[in-house]
């Protein structure tokens, strides 16, 4: 283990003050440290990921403290108003959340370590996403209060779904009813990981020092700023809790370690135990095998246990070499071949797009390097664009500032300007054709209507809209068919409400916001009769057409037209005209304006006039006939019903079940795994606006949900009553 030790800790402020002065120069001419990284099991790549209101940025900041990247320590709501290094985002500031990933490296001993500080809310879940896709190892931090939320759920879904080894710190110690065994205990149960404490505190609550090691077997206490950090021997009153916890640590790792158990077998264990050295090669080969998670621990707020993790993520995470990278070789249409990518800097180069953002120089285009090397000048191959493009700008970025380097070798994250591409494209030497595969990006659950408050501002406001879904997959943009209006999609409430607010900030437009139309449709639920007859004389050739026959519902979505006239009394000619008629009534009906469904409409008789009926005629007839066969049809609205899915803890099913109750939703089936409840729902889509913000609140944050459309069904009476009244109320105020 690189231990804070030989580090020499204890002159930490010396030391910091040369790491300033080497890895905080911002002319450009940095190569030394930022691409100079020669012996790649010296590199690691993490992420730091949580709930929200975990501590992930705070255990970042300090992170940077230590390791000399910054010299004064923030608060993520700092009364100073300064505010955290990552967060660098004016609305992250006020709101004290991350509200999108921010890159930076550090140097801990001999080792590079590239870190992303990523958000907690499920909002922007999307920015985890994309980080886990080109990290090789990842922090997962823990409240030790409270435990296993719906986003560390959802978190370590994630770091599954793209097999990102991880250590977890279990982080607020010193917090009124923390409990890390608790936590260590919902590890095991909620998210089924084989996870095993290597440290236990000193102290909790007011009373957290420090922690002990199981694997050194040392005691490590933390002085002012966590900087002066003093070793002892473990201490006497803690001395049976250290022994069991070590022994269960040794046993943990021995059921997925085969080298660990042979050494307990050949040896006298529990009586013996493995020196320190065999037993951290153990956790490190059980961590990268995804077999086995390292739990620490302490307060990052405290300045408590940073250090020790630092050794952790050196010690027990992977490097880029221990990673295998898989691509796609497209060269053959015929047959794509997987091809093993090689993290040495002479092969040909290979990296991937993973983060797009508007910098003030253009397009920021953030990349990881998974082959060969990046040299600025390069010309390099936009695989899935099929593009060629000049590399113009490197750089290395600590949260906003940038530092330009020259080239990037493999397994480094950098940036690079005036690219165009989009999230998730691959990037290869002129003579490849490989891609890489893409990040998974999940569906909006939400939407609103949005418009600017005056025209001045559209151009801003469409620029905007353009530029934000470049920058988020999880962020749409259309434009509603039916009613004209601009319709935003996104993860929730807080999601758009952002998009909104930096509209107004960075583009200078303030907008309208409404929830959107939702898509009724108007049909009938019996047989309605017509005999029409247009007529209208006004000197010269007038217009005439009489047609005769009935409407009836069908079963589905469709309509249909069946022209059943015997003999000559319209003449086939007009048929087509009859035909628009019907299709131009039925996209906006005579109820609420919205699109008919489910009917068939039937000419069987009629009349026309030698001189007067024409094709316009027979049009405008098709019209009022129709108008006049729906009125006697029982006209009905129909509404959107949704399929809604819904996950919760157990605990939540009474409150959940009622808030369903209280939408007019109806429960269809439920099913539980474990602590987790599923209920499946079919909710009117005009009653499942807010329902995110809702569920939330009910279920402390553990609740998530999905949703899709099923199928249409009438509207109850008040509601028919209520959408005629807003309807004919729209239409007077428009004539006024």
């Amino acid at each position: 283990m690189t231990s804070f030790i030989t580090s020499r800790l204890a002159g930490i402020v010396g030391q910091r003050g040369l790491a300033t002065s080497r890895f905080l120069n911002t002319s450009g001419s940095i190569r030394n440290y930022s691409t100079g990284v020669s012996n790649l099991s010296k590199l690691r790549n993490i992420g730091i990921s949580a709930h929200i209101d975990s501590g992930k940025t705070t255990l970042t900041e300090r992170i940077l403290y230590y390791t000399g990247r910054i010299k004064e320590i923030h608060e993520v709501r700092g009364k100073d108003g300064v505010g955290a290094k990552m967060d660098s985002m004016d609305l992250e500031r006020e709101k004290g959340i991350t509200i999108q990933s921010a890159a930076t490296y550090c140097k801990w001993g001999e080792n590079h370590i590239n870190i992303i500080d990523t958000p907690g809310h499920v909002d922007f879940t999307i920015e985890v996403e994309r980080a886990l896709r080109v990290l090789d190892g990842a922090v997962l931090v823990m409240c030790g209060v409270s435990g296993v939320q719906s986003q560390t759920i959802t978190v370590d879904r994630q770091m599954r779904r793209y097999n990102v080894p991880r250590v977890v710190m279990i982080n607020k110690l010193d917090r009124v009813g923390a409990n890390p065994w608790n936590v260590i205990n919902q590890l095991r149960k909620k998210l089924n990981l084989n996870a095993a404490a290597v440290q236990i505190p000193i102290g909790l609550e007011n009373n957290l020092e420090g922690v002990c090691d199981l694997v050194k077997d040392k005691a490590y206490l933390f002085g002012e700023k966590g900087s002066a950090v003093d070793v002892q021997e473990i201490p006497s009153a803690l001395e049976a809790q250290f022994k069991e916890k070590k022994i269960e640590l040794i046993e943990t790792v021995a059921n997925v370690d085969d080298q660990l158990g042979e050494w307990m077998i050949e040896n006298d264990f529990p009586n013996q135990l493995p020196e320190p050295a065999i037993l951290e090669a153990a956790i490190r080969r059980a961590c990268i095998a995804r077999t086995f998670v390292p739990v620490f621990m302490g307060s990052a707020f405290k300045n408590t246990g940073v250090q020790p993790l630092l050794d952790g993520v050196i010690s027990y995470l992977p490097s880029p070499p221990e990673r295998k990278t898989i691509a796609i070789d497209t060269s053959n249409k015929d047959k794509e071949v997987e091809v093993e990518l090689v993290q040495d800097p002479k092969k040909p180069f290979v990296g991937l797009a993973f983060k797009l953002e508007e910098g003030r120089f253009g397009q920021l285009t953030y990349m990881r390097v998974y082959q060969g090397t990046l040299k600025r000048g390069d010309m390099i191959k936009n695989v899935n664009l099929g593009k060629t493009i000049k590399v113009p700008r490197l750089v290395r970025m600590h949260s906003a500032e940038m530092e330009e380097v020259q080239e990037v070798g493999p397994g480094e994250i950098c940036a690079m300007f005036g690219v165009d591409c989009f999230s998730g494209n691959t990037f290869t030497a002129q003579n490849l054709n490989y891609t890489m595969t893409s990040m998974h990006v999940p569906e909006p659950v939400m939407s609103l209507s949005i418009q600017p408050k005056g025209k001045d501002g559209q151009n801003n406001f469409s620029k905007a809209l353009s530029k934000f879904q470049k920058e988020d997959p999880t962020f749409r943009v259309k434009t509603d068919m039916e009613s004209g209006q601009i319709i935003i999609s996104g993860m929730g409430e807080l999601h758009l409400e952002i998009y909104i607010e930096r509209i107004k900030r960075e583009y200078g437009v303030e907008c309208t916001v409404g929830k959107p139309l939702v898509a009724y449709r108007e049909t009938i639920q019996a047989k309605g009769d017509y005999n029409y007859t247009h007529k209208k004389q006004s000197g010269g050739q007038g217009q005439y057409a009489k047609m005769i026959g009935y409407i009836e519902p069908i079963e589905g979505m469709e309509n249909e037209f069946i022209n059943d006239v015997i003999g000559t009394s319209i003449p086939p000619n007009y048929t087509e005209a009859i035909r628009k008629g019907f299709k131009e009534c039925t996209d906006k009906g005579p109820l609420i304006g919205h699109p008919i469904c489910g009917i068939r409409f039937v000419v069987n008789d009629g009349a026309t006039h030698s001189v007067d009926s024409s094709e316009l005629a027979f049009k405008i007839a098709t019209a009022g006939a129709f108008r006049e066969g729906f009125a006697d049809a029982s006209p009905m609205i129909l509404e959107p019903i949704m399929k809604v899915e819904i996950s919760i803890p157990s605990e939540f099913q009474g409150t959940v079940i009622s808030g369903v109750n209280r939408r007019k939703g109806a429960i269809v089936n439920t099913s539980s795994v474990g602590e987790s409840l599923t209920l499946e729902c079919e909710v009117p889509l005009n009653n499942m606006f807010g329902y995110s913000t809702e569920l939330r609140s009910m279920t402390q944050g553990k609740g998530e949900f999905t949703m899709e459309y099923l199928k249409h069904t009438p509207v109850s009476r008040e509601l028919f009553n209520q959408l005629i009244e807003e309807h004919e109320k729209k239409l007077a105020e428009e004539r006024k």
